[in-house]
């Protein structure tokens, strides 16, 4: 493939970066048919509800490690290669996961399937936010969500479809089909190029990298756009080369300001992540037919299939999200869609408590509702968020860690909802209605906007020039004086970038190269859009 360029190959790399968020998705969705298959149970010895969310769990184990791991290697092995071996180790661990016969067999495949993942999710949406143009970005990522959650429905049909067989094959078919993706990511990648700015970062000249972008581009190597965008890559690099005394960042980087709030950044990234699943999606997605047949009464067979309805459901208004996430931006998405899914999730206790068939149809709509405001508001925003707000010389680290922080809030939320569900009934609803509000309050107060900024104009956002700058004479009142000051700067760089871009729209100027927020008086301004 090395002959495409423009649009075919951004295509072919979200492609790759697609399929590893479908595997992602239907691994998180086959459990929910599996541990309600009686040929399953029997082969598992009759585990208890602890032992259930035990078996479901490690995944998520394997992923903070993957993940973790990710953090060690994929700076130095390039995003492409970090993808590829988590796609290797997800093809040779699902394969071995369906060939289990007892407990100790399917924990420990789960569990590499898991560590598989962990790696697939840390880079992924590295890898294609350093390749999207920042127009673009949030939609191309919205990409490997609705793909993501492409995998969840297509895990609970495929399990819809096998409950009517009897036997090992009723489980063991839909844990084997997952490698099948993992085949795909396998067989494309290689072919496709790392990253301008891993390349930029890591190689002896920037020929290599100036070359990519070009590609990426569809353009020359000597069009003004690949030139301009070259340089604010590369002086990006130079500024974080010169606050770490040109030693090559390390692990103690996360922690340190460097110029640019680098470890405030770092927070922030983990914290969004850790947020999302304090949001409760994982109930839904991994125990939709237990809810459906425990709490609400209905048949196996009924709440399978409601189950693959719900995320048809799901990915229908994943869409709704490529169209906003640009538009609005990330950080309204988050604040309006928790205080959404809040109410939502105070609606289901109640209905859920009514236990009536009356109760029982507005607790599906709901969980519908749920589902809809989180598409909107936390799935793809929150994988997006923080390769954008990360600087290059954290931001692999960064990521993965931040995707484990994401692991590990999935992995309480599974283990503790079988017994949740069971001793605390509808209560155990409002208990997740009270971290969305909490929430929508930690991203008021704490989290800037990126959306439409390119990734080295974050960087300056951050700056105590661009601090100085805009606070400076500010007339805010008390409340708005409860935010974070980087939050009111990053509003005034994304009005500045907005109307710059319906001013170059009305002149028919495509140059993205314009100062974000005028010049700092220095020569490495790189604040371009």
């Amino acid at each position: 493939m090395g002959h495409l360029s423009g649009p075919p190959l951004i295509g072919a790399i979200t492609s790759a970066c697609s399929a590893g968020f479908l595997l992602f998705g239907y691994d998180q969705g086959v459990m929910s048919g599996v541990v309600i298959s009686p040929s399953w149970l029997s082969a598992m010895g009759h585990p208890s509800p602890w032992v259930i969310g035990t078996l479901t769990a490690v995944y998520d184990i394997g992923a903070i490690i993957g993940a973790i791991l990710a953090a060690f290697t994929s700076d130095s092995l390039g995003r492409k290669r970090t993808l590829l071996l988590g796609a290797f180790l997800v093809c040779i661990s699902g394969l071995a996961m369906g060939f289990s016969r007892d407990r100790v067999q399917f924990g420990a495949s789960r569990t590499a399937v898991g560590v598989g993942i962990g790696y697939i999710t840390s880079v992924c949406p590295v890898y294609q936010s350093e390749i999207s143009a920042h127009k673009q970005r949030g939609w191309q990522v919205c990409c490997q969500l609705t793909t993501m959650l492409v995998g969840l429905a297509l895990a609970y049909w495929i399990n819809y479809g096998f409950y009517f067989y009897q036997g090992d094959a009723q489980w063991r078919v839909p844990l084997w089909i997952q490698c099948v993706f993992a085949v795909y990511i396998l067989v494309l990648t290689p072919f496709l190029p790392d990253t301008p700015r891993w390349l930029f970062s890591h190689g002896s000249d920037a020929a290599a990298g100036k070359e990519v972008l070009a590609r990426l581009r569809g353009k020359p190597q000597d069009h003004q756009e690949v030139q301009q965008e070259a340089e604010q890559i590369q002086l990006a690099i130079d500024r974080e080369t010169k606050a770490n005394n040109g030693h090559t960042p390390g692990w103690g980087d996360l922690f340190k300001p460097n110029g640019v709030s680098a470890d405030k950044r770092f927070y922030l990234a983990i914290g969004i992540q850790f947020m999302q699943q304090m949001t409760g999606i994982n109930i839904v997605t991994y125990y939709a037919p237990t809810l459906y047949k425990t709490g609400l009464g209905m048949s196996e067979e009924k709440a399978l299939l409601l189950g693959g309805y719900t995320q048809l459901w799901y990915i229908l208004a994943s869409l709704v999200t490529w169209y906003t996430i640009d538009r609005v931006g990330r950080r309204k998405l988050f604040i309006s869609m928790a205080l959404g899914m809040a109410v939502v999730l105070v609606g289901e206790g109640l209905a859920t408590k009514a236990d009536s068939h009356m109760g029982a149809i507005i607790a599906v709509v709901c969980l519908f509702l749920f589902e809809g405001c989180f598409s909107w508001g936390w799935m793809a925003c929150v994988w997006i968020y923080p390769p954008e707000i990360l600087p290059l010389s954290i931001r692999a680290k960064g990521s993965a860690l931040a995707a484990a922080a994401d692991f590990i809030g999935n992995w309480i939320v599974v283990e503790v909802t079988p017994v949740g569900i069971a001793t605390m009934g509808w209560t155990f609803y409002l208990v997740w209605a009270t971290f969305n509000l909490v929430n929508a309050g930690i991203v008021w107060l704490f989290y800037p906007e990126t959306g439409g900024l390119q990734l080295e104009a974050v960087d300056h956002v951050f700056t105590e020039e661009i601090a100085d700058a805009l606070t400076a004479g500010a007339d805010e009142s008390l409340f708005q004086r409860l935010q974070w000051a980087r939050v009111r700067i990053a509003a005034e760089a994304v009005k500045e970038s907005r109307r710059r871009t319906r001013s170059d729209r009305r002149n028919n100027n495509t140059d993205d190269a314009e100062p974000l927020l005028g010049r700092s008086g220095r020569g490495d301004d790189y604040t371009n859009l």
